[in-house]
């Protein structure tokens, strides 16, 4: 009588390790997401149109034919330069995992002592400039170091303390921004003393007006964004901190510092920010600084996904949004239905991403589990025979 062979069944670990999601799916699945967005905001957009009584073909041929003038061009690169660094600032948190809601107060603040600095010193160009963003990048930092330290050692929610943060820094920049503190009056208005002519950026000359040079510090920023977090030891710690604190404390990860240091960085690109404004246009703070760009910075980098390519494309359509929805209103479109659009599309891409990100789970498990059906069924039929 012969003896049946026994062998231990398939492993389905070598299984989950070699089969990967084909080329041609990846393709498929990573064009289905935007495309799907698109689709979806554009009918939805038109869905509202529709009901306040207008046309959506011609609202969209307005936008077309306004945003692709060279003057828009040029007013939805400087428009977008600030709004890139700010979803940057924000994209490093999320990565980790972090919700840095405080980008807001964190220009603003960094905006104010580097413009009281400038205002304070004459130099050259190369020293002022440089010397000027050193202090935006390190007030930055400073300010969201203390979110940082407090998540850190404290296990306080950094929602709740850069909230606080950014009314701090607005009771703050307040305060100070008075005649005879740091500032001083012109007519109704309060402001930090002007810059020296050699703090004025250069500027890219165009027609019909000038790009703002600082869309090359911005450049440089995604460059080095994607290379330390995504090419670097330290951007993978980082990652794996955001993924599962018990893997990295496992793998030997200091998860207090690695928060820490997160919002360090956050803050110090937070920096950046203002100084488009600082330095190419307003040479000074004042009561009219810009603000709310820490929270427009918070739609981009969801919108771009946190990749640095996308958040870049996303600031240019934010950019092109606004520009476009001035036009819309001299065509009897409420003002409103710029932000509808944009709350819009944010909602799509995020919901369209998500979905398309389950189906792909759903269907490399649905692969995986029948390629083990099939190794299960060849092993039995192997046993039989023998």
């Amino acid at each position: 009588m012969s003896s049946v062979k026994t062998s231990s069944p398939p492993r389905g670990g070598r299984l989950l390790r070699g089969k990967k999601p084909k080329g041609d799916d990846r393709l498929l699945l990573a064009l289905a997401a935007p495309v799907l967005a698109i689709v979806a905001s554009l009918l939805i957009t038109s869905a509202v149109l529709l009901v306040i009584g207008k046309d959506p073909v011609h609202a969209y041929t307005v936008m077309l034919d306004f945003g692709t003038k060279s003057d828009s061009q040029v007013w939805i690169i400087n428009k977008a330069t600030p709004y890139y660094l700010s979803a940057v600032a924000v994209a490093i948190g999320f990565r980790m995992n972090l919700f840095n809601i405080g980008v807001d107060g964190q220009y603003r603040v960094a905006a104010f002592f580097a413009a009281v600095v400038g205002g304070a010193l004459t130099l050259p160009g190369f020293v002022q400039i440089p010397l000027i963003i050193l202090v935006a990048m390190a007030v930055g930092a400073l300010w969201a170091s203390v979110a940082g330290y407090l998540k850190a050692t404290r296990g306080v929610s950094e929602v709740i303390t850069t909230i606080m943060l950014n009314a701090i820094a607005g009771a703050l920049i307040g305060y100070l921004l008075q005649e005879g503190r740091l500032a001083e009056k012109e007519g109704n208005l309060f402001h930090t003393p002007d810059l020296p002519e050699s703090s004025h950026f250069f500027e890219i000359p165009t027609q019909p007006a000038p790009v703002y040079g600082f869309v090359v510090v911005a450049a440089a920023v995604g460059v080095l964004y994607w290379f330390v977090l995504g090419r670097t030891r330290f951007g993978y710690d980082l990652r794996t901190v955001g993924q599962s604190e018990t893997a990295a404390r496992a793998s030997g990860v200091s998860v207090q510092r690695m928060v820490v240091t997160s919002m360090v960085l956050s803050g110090a690109v937070a920096g950046l920010v203002g100084m488009t404004t600082l330095l190419q246009t307003d040479y000074n703070y004042g009561t009219g600084f810009p603000e709310g760009i820490g929270f427009t910075g918070i739609a981009i980098a969801l919108l771009g996904r946190n990749n640095a390519v996308g958040m870049a494309l996303a600031a240019l359509l934010w950019g092109f949004l606004e520009r476009t929805g001035t036009e819309l209103e001299f065509e009897g479109y409420d003002q409103e239905i710029v932000g509808v659009m944009q709350g819009v599309i944010v909602l799509c891409v995020v919901i369209a991403y998500e979905l398309v990100r389950r189906y792909g789970l759903r269907r490399q498990q649905r692969r995986v589990g029948e390629q083990l059906a099939k190794q299960f069924r060849t092993h039995e039929k192997a046993e039989v025979s023998a």
